[in-house]
């Protein structure tokens, strides 16, 4: 079944912090090498928050480069929602923080937690808010600040994470455009192979949990990779079929950028050509929640994106979490 919403993005915009960490760095501090890293991931550099720099700063920057881009005053967003597993705090929720630093006094707002596919979970979210004709201008924002969370003694996950956030504006839509379908769901068995244990109820911070190393990403690379390439798939290709729409229509697939080699089997399954493929994770990383985003900014910057276009976003996270969106793109 179809769940058209009558709602579209009118707007994209991202930031990432300033510093930039290279895989050469990371020779340096754990037992790898840039071929290494390359080969495996994709990966070349990752942005990587200072000290004292938070999810919700990363957030704020997105979201006052989206108002300026789409000229929209912080009083017209009725709602502000922000997907991150990386906050600043338990609470207050990051979109508090955001919708005080931006001004947007008439929004209110909380944040979603869904790892990887935090932004397409929000975005749906968001949308249905505007298709139901209660809300007219809703922001999604997508922030994580991963690199404080990682174990750099674990050259597996420590590799793999960048910082960054990206940030959308929707809006009522038109016939014929905006968000024509999506679909999430999810597997809570594979919560177990990829998790951060320590720091919530479970187990509260003590000196137990810091000294067993609990307060970092805990991943099972080879389970999630084939999770991740299975379930995005078959989502892809069950909004397309459901819709009516071939591999052919398609003019840009946006894949959460979590591995190259993730992204490239999914791609192989589908039958999609290289050039209707989003890939940038060779320079942020995986950025969890700003995966996406920042894949729609960039191709938005490269001229991929045009209106009308035929767009799918699909995202595999912990949970396991999937999602996918399947939209016109409006502007």
């Amino acid at each position: 079944m179809s769940h058209r919403i009558a709602a579209k993005i009118t707007g994209v915009a991202g930031y990432v912090p300033p510093k930039v960490m290279t895989n050469a760095d990371f020779e340096k501090i754990v037992e790898t090498n840039d071929e290494w890293i390359r080969t495996r991931t994709g990966i070349r550099e990752r942005h990587v928050v200072e000290k004292g720099m938070a999810s919700s700063h990363l957030a704020t920057e997105a979201a006052k480069a989206l108002l300026a881009q789409t000229k929209t005053d912080p009083s017209e967003i009725d709602m502000i929602i922000v997907a991150s597993v990386t906050p600043d705090m338990f609470f207050p929720a990051t979109a508090c923080l955001v919708q005080c630093r931006i001004g947007a006094k008439r929004a209110w707002g909380f944040d979603l937690s869904a790892a990887c596919s935090g932004f397409a979970y929000a975005l749906t979210v968001g949308a249905q808010f505007v298709g139901a004709g209660t809300h007219k201008k809703v922001m999604v924002i997508g922030s994580d600040t991963m690199t404080t969370i990682l174990d750099y003694q674990d050259r597996a996950t420590c590799v793999l994470f960048g910082d960054g956030a990206g940030a959308v504006l929707i809006e009522p839509a038109g016939a014929n455009e905006g968000i024509l379908d999506f679909e999430h769901d999810v597997d809570g068995a594979g919560g177990e192979f990829l998790y951060m244990p320590g720091g919530g109820s479970l187990h509260p911070s003590s000196k137990e949990t810091v000294e067993k190393r609990m307060h970092y990403v805990h991943q099972e690379g080879s389970q999630v990779f084939k999770y991740a390439v299975r379930r995005m798939a078959d989502m892809s290709t069950q909004l397309l079929d459901r819709n009516g729409f071939k591999k052919e229509d398609l003019a840009l697939l946006v894949p959460h950028q979590a591995n190259l080699r993730i992204i490239r089997a999914t791609q192989e399954r589908l039958g999609v050509d290289d050039s209707k493929v989003m890939v940038n994770i060779e320079k942020y990383g995986n950025t969890t929640a700003g995966t996406i985003p920042l894949g729609l900014r960039d191709a938005a910057a490269q001229g991929r994106l045009r209106k009308g276009d035929l767009v799918l976003i699909v995202t595999v996270g912990a949970g396991y979490t999937t999602g996918g969106v399947l939209l016109r793109w409006a502007y």
